[in-house]
């Protein structure tokens, strides 16, 4: 972190610390100021910012254009509400709340304050897979007592039966085990969702769980894509837990290989790290806000997640895979969730985005 310059006015370093992009436009149209959050909202330096105009960062005829001049004309606040400003620069869809205030002086400058309606919906909808993963887990809990013993009474039975049969019958025995071992790896798979313990957390770092991921990857399920790396290296450490971060990883990097698929001669997975202050989310049973600071995105470049099934991919049971039982999602939310973390996940056709945001660890 850049030490504070104890010469910036009081009014100036309030607005450097604001999670929320700010923007100060002149009455040519040029921006004056920005401070760091408007930085990473349009992924451009202040310096480079500063040498814009408004209307080259925003889609044609923004309704944000207007509302600088209608600020402007009535010399007083005007708010508008869930404003698509999305560019392919900045992103296909970056819905916003605008705030513009006219600072009523000489140059005649007005301040602009997006608040990124993105956040406030991934707490939505991490709250939304938290209650899936918990009915999941009750499932879980009563699948495991309900049909794992009878089960194994019937692949008992089908045994004893095989040892007496032609080699006909025998195959339909044999079919019987085999069904009866596929249900119980699925209910086995279930049962990570009843583990109500409480997790084991110490100082976590990322990188480590990253780097013995990609391992297994290329060594496996990703050997047909090109994977890559962009890492910030002064990440701190994750407050978590080592094996169940490897199990999320495992899945979102598996996920996104065969997403890409065998056939794709340019399969390409990208792993990203990155500090972003700002977001915050409640402690589950608590009141309080733990900050969650520690991006890790996987890209991959495969055909996309239909939009149909988008808003739903975390519910256990939904997939896009023919023989998918749609519960790796389900349990990468319950172990994110259960670290007081967000996973998203943002597609386009070559673009799958999946980001997780998780908390930092601390003494």
């Amino acid at each position: 972190m850049p030490e504070e310059n104890p010469h910036l006015h009081l009014a100036t370093r309030i607005i450097v610390a604001m999670p929320n992009p700010m923007l100060t436009i002149n009455h040519t149209g040029m921006i004056a100021d920005a401070n760091p959050a408007a930085e990473h909202f349009f992924a451009m330096s202040r310096s480079n910012l500063r040498r814009q105009k408004l209307a080259d960062l925003l889609p044609f005829a923004s309704p944000l254009l207007h509302l600088v001049e209608e600020s402007r004309m009535r010399g007083s606040a005007i708010n508008e509400y869930r404003v698509d400003l999305g560019t392919p620069r900045i992103g296909a869809e970056r819905i916003v709340d605008i705030q513009v205030v006219p600072l009523l002086d000489a140059e005649n400058r007005v301040v602009i304050m997006l608040q990124e309606r993105t956040i406030a919906d991934k707490m939505d909808r991490q709250l939304t897979h938290r209650g899936a993963a918990r009915s999941v887990s009750a499932l879980a809990s009563m699948l495991a007592h309900e049909i794992k013993n009878p089960l194994s009474g019937i692949r008992g039975a089908a045994q004893l039966l095989e040892g007496g049969l032609g080699d006909e019958d025998r195959a339909l025995t044999r079919l019987i085990c085999e069904e009866t071992d596929r249900i119980v790896r699925l209910v086995d798979r279930m049962e990570a969702f009843s583990d109500e313990r409480p997790m084991e957390r110490a100082s976590v770092n990322i990188h480590a769980v990253l780097d013995k991921v990609k391992c297994s990857a290329k060594a496996g399920f990703a050997r047909h894509v090109r994977l890559q790396e962009t890492y910030d290296p002064s990440l701190p450490p994750v407050n978590g837990n080592y094996d169940l971060l490897v199990q999320v990883f495992l899945n979102l990097l598996k996920n996104a290989a065969e997403a890409i698929g065998e056939d794709m001669i340019d399969g390409e997975i990208e792993i990203t790290t990155a500090y972003r202050p700002g977001v915050k989310m409640r402690t589950p049973g608590t009141h309080t806000l733990t900050s969650l600071p520690l991006e890790i995105c996987i890209r991959d470049n495969g055909p996309g997640v239909p939009p149909e099934i988008i808003e739903m991919l975390f519910d256990p049971f939904v997939t896009t895979k023919a023989s998918g039982t749609g519960l790796g999602l389900a349990l990468v939310a319950k172990i994110v969730g259960d670290h007081g973390g967000i996973v998203e996940c943002e597609s386009l056709p070559r673009r799958t985005l999946f980001r997780v945001l998780l908390p930092v660890f601390s003494v």
